[in-house]
């Protein structure tokens, strides 16, 4: 019973975190502003991110000491600031649960940033999941 008391007590006080776990076609029409930037397709896009948070805006990872936000699972080590590393570059200038809510407009900006820095690559899954054979990830209603 306390148990019980104690989650209604963490669910009252933290109001949920407006997430979003998105279809491949519903992320193509947000992710259209980014259609084509730096060379990047459409379709390359919608892999990356399915093979990288699985289209789920709450995904979040641990990887090697510092940990990944959001859709474009962006890290707290050099991209975005939260509790867990106080000195992290936060390139982007940007707390890092913003990416874990359904508005992509500061995730967007944030890859982009990523894109411009780093390059597709810097998402692992593109070069070995993402680089060709995409007919699967066009959406048709686009």
């Amino acid at each position: 019973m306390m148990c019980f008391v104690s989650l209604l007590l963490v669910g009252i006080m933290f109001p949920a975190i407006q997430a979003k776990q998105f279809t491949k076609c519903e992320l193509s029409l947000v992710l259209k502003d980014v259609y084509g930037f730096r060379g990047i397709a459409l379709p390359e896009w919608i892999c990356t991110i399915f093979h990288t948070s699985g289209y789920d805006t709450q995904t979040i990872v641990s990887n090697n000491g510092s940990t990944e936000y959001g859709l474009f699972q962006i890290n707290n080590k050099f991209w975005c600031r939260d509790n867990q590393i106080l000195q992290s570059r936060n390139i982007c200038d940007i707390s890092c649960d913003k990416f874990l809510d359904d508005d992509l407009t500061d995730d967007m900006i944030c890859a982009k940033k990523i894109l411009d820095k780093e390059g597709i690559d810097y998402w692992l899954a593109h070069k070995p999941l993402c680089s060709e054979k995409l007919e699967q990830w066009h959406c048709e209603k686009l």
